[in-house]
């Protein structure tokens, strides 16, 4: 086994591969970019090396020139980044450092999804129909769309993780989706290249981990089912797949044992197939992931294997010291991707501080069981715009399918994230779903789900819990409590002791006016009264609720809620943190922030709406801004400036988080731009302006 092994990567990955290595004694080297200098993974390693700029993970010399530096025999790549770039491979192999993956041949061949088809074909493994020229042009490509047949998927040559992949159903959209498409892969993996492949309706993702040592055995250790996926990223994996029967799965594992013999592989790979819903018997290669995948904790709870063990082991010239018979799965796995990102707000990635990060009191790595929580944030970490928004994945094992989905979601209520908005909330929601948890899957489900989902979302307030989440973040807004400062004794009633109670000599306590507004939706004004050993909390419009909050640890309450005057009531515990002038609440793991605005600010904002009210006829009173969503890095502006648009046209697309989002039109005018491309964006920031014809 190697004595020192540098990690090529970030986040949760960087930090689970670490683990391994502290488990095995073996010294581990992190390495990090200016942004990522206090990062978790940095923390945890034993020696870090800084290599400059956001983007410098993918520079494979400067990775190889700290892996010298500190004595590294060995490289990690992890997943992303450099994990498939064969100039790492080759990087490495000139520096005689071993690299944990396979052949550098095997790198490049199946690095060319176009290339990789053509040989697992000769190989009698079934493959999709689609274009098989690496180098066509957007002309070439649209001429073969033709013959290949809508609708159609334009996929990067190089990469993977759905990244750059676009659903196009008509001719006439194609040309605008090779465009996105080739800024995206440019951007993400330096090649812009593009391939077609024939669209199948209602499929279902399932791919067969494969395990491969220098000697020439090749093992498969079963199959993960990653249907449930949206905007081609999958976001909740299960081993083994519900879809198949033993027969079905054992060609389909044989199948992945081919394609990794055609190539001579070496080390941990998966091999992704598409599964007919209708038919899981026809399956088709799509392609393989020579790197660990994001979803191997599944794997590794269904088989007992630590995989980034077993990659080390191979990696080191060892031979495979188990058969293909004595592979056993065991149970059921489910993992859950907690992102950051806004659910509600159409996906939108979130940055910021992580004022805290509870994990529910899920252990990390291999070991960890029946549930288990790989994060690379903790508690002060920053979220930045510059990488994948992943924050940890949240996985369970069980006897069997319905046993993992209870413990799933009982961990996933346990984990709590403030500070920057996170999926958990969504993710409960998906895996209470009916189709879901009978195991009808296909790729188009989550589309159809967040559809359903965003038309009976209430926008007012936390879904589900407005009442609790509205009375929490309005008395931490006010002051009445600090979730931070405990009470004498945790059982008692929790007030901040140095709280505006609204006492007047021979009067009645005087109401405090705050107003709350949660991402994307309106502002709620709410009166809070002090009252005894709790308060009246009356939202605007609605009935007034007296509240009594007891401390039950750091940033955590247990709130009784009765509507007032009333003798029922009702006890929930929340997780609360104030930062500035917003306030974040999490209840039942569905956490958010409430932006909070006092009496000045409230008397701003209606001065604002009466100076910006309509014509008689709707007609904007001036001009309308757009603004960003999100942070980020200006990538095109399809519009031109000057020129009429439409309601709905996009104006300005912001890359964030290595995904394209584009700012449409709230209204038609004449469009002005006030960025460019390559301009970095704030928060809010005023991108674009819109001029109502006649407006002032």
């Amino acid at each position: 086994m190697f004595t020192t092994v540098l990690v090529a990567n970030r986040g949760e990955i960087a930090c689970r591969v670490i683990g391994t290595l502290r488990r095995l004694g073996v010294r581990s080297v992190a390495v990090h970019t200016d942004p990522d200098a206090g990062a978790r993974h940095v923390r945890e390693a034993d020696v870090a090396v800084g290599l400059g700029p956001a983007r410098a993970y993918l520079d494979p010399d400067a990775v190889v020139a700290a892996a010298l530096a500190t004595g590294a025999q060995a490289v990690h790549p992890g997943y992303g980044f450099l994990s498939e770039n064969p100039a790492l491979a080759r990087a490495c192999a000139a520096a005689g450092i071993v690299l944990v993956g396979p052949p550098v041949e095997a790198v490049e061949t199946m690095a060319d999804k176009v290339a990789a088809k053509r040989l697992v074909a000769k190989h009698d493994v079934p493959v999709l129909p689609g274009t098989l020229d690496a180098a066509l042009d957007d002309d070439a490509l649209v001429a073969a769309a033709a013959d290949v047949g809508f609708p159609l998927l334009v996929k990067p040559v190089a990469g993977g993780g759905g990244k750059g992949m676009e659903v196009v159903r008509s001719a006439a959209h194609l040309p605008a989706a090779l465009a996105s498409a080739r800024r995206v892969a440019a951007s993400a993996f330096g090649d812009d290249g593009l391939l077609l492949e024939r669209l199948v309706d209602a499929p279902r993702h399932v791919e067969v981990q494969v395990l491969a040592d220098a000697h020439g055995a090749v093992v498969h250790l079963g199959e993960r089912e990653c249907t449930l996926q949206r905007r081609h990223q999958k976001i909740v994996e299960e081993a083994p797949s519900p879809a198949l029967d033993d027969a079905t799965r054992a060609r389909l594992g044989e199948a992945a044992c081919e394609v990794a013999r055609s190539v001579g592989y070496v080390g941990v790979g998966t091999v992704e197939f598409l599964v007919p819903a209708a038919d899981p018997t026809d399956f088709a290669f799509i392609e393989m992931n020579t790197r660990l995948q994001v979803e191997h904790p599944v794997t590794e709870m269904v088989t007992g294997l630590d995989l980034v063990e077993a990659q080390l082991r191979v990696a080191a010239g060892e031979r495979l010291w188990f058969g293909q018979d004595d592979v056993r799965v065991t149970g059921h796995a489910i993992e859950a991707r907690v992102y950051a990102e806004a659910p509600d707000r159409g996906f939108l990635p979130s940055a910021g501080r992580v004022l805290l990060l509870d994990d529910g009191g899920a252990a990390a790595g291999p070991t960890a069981a029946p549930v288990r929580l790989d994060a690379g944030v903790a508690t002060g970490d920053v979220v930045t715009g510059d990488y994948d928004p992943l924050l940890a994945k949240a996985v369970a094992h069980g006897d069997d399918r319905a046993q993992a989905l209870a413990r799933l979601d009982g961990l996933l209520g346990r984990v709590t994230v403030l500070g920057v908005e996170t999926s958990t909330g969504f993710l409960r929601d998906l895996l209470a779903d009916d189709d879901v948890r009978a195991g009808r899957l296909d790729t188009g489900l989550v589309d159809r789900f967040v559809a359903a989902r965003a038309a009976a979302t209430d926008r007012t307030g936390l879904r589900g819990a407005e009442g609790v989440a509205v009375a929490a973040a309005a008395l931490v807004a006010t002051g009445a409590l600090d979730p931070r400062e405990p009470s004498a004794d945790p059982g008692e009633p929790s007030v901040a002791p140095w709280a505006a109670d609204g006492w007047r000599l021979n009067g009645p306590a005087a109401p405090q006016v705050v107003g709350l507004r949660p991402p994307g939706g309106d502002v709620v004004e709410v009166r809070v009264t002090a009252d005894g050993d709790g308060h009246v909390v009356e939202p605007a419009g609605g009935e007034p609720v007296r509240v009594v909050a007891r401390r039950a640890g750091e940033h955590r309450l247990l709130l009784t809620t009765a509507p007032s005057g009333a003798n029922a009531s009702r006890t929930a515990p929340v997780t609360a943190a104030r930062d500035g002038d917003v306030v974040w609440v999490s209840l039942d793991g569905r956490a958010g922030p409430w932006t909070l605005l006092d009496r000045t600010a409230l008397a701003a904002r209606r001065r604002a709406l009466r100076a910006t009210a309509p014509a008689a006829d709707g007609t904007p009173a001036g001009p309308v801004e757009v603004r960003a969503q999100m942070p980020g890095r200006v990538a095109a502006t399809p519009h031109p400036d000057g020129r009429p648009v439409t309601t709905g046209t996009p104006v300005v697309v912001v890359e964030a988080m290595k995904m394209e989002h584009p700012l449409l039109a709230p209204t038609a005018g004449t469009l002005r731009l006030v960025v460019r491309p390559g301009d970095q964006v704030r928060l809010d920031q005023v991108v674009a302006v819109v001029e109502p014809e006649g407006a002032s």
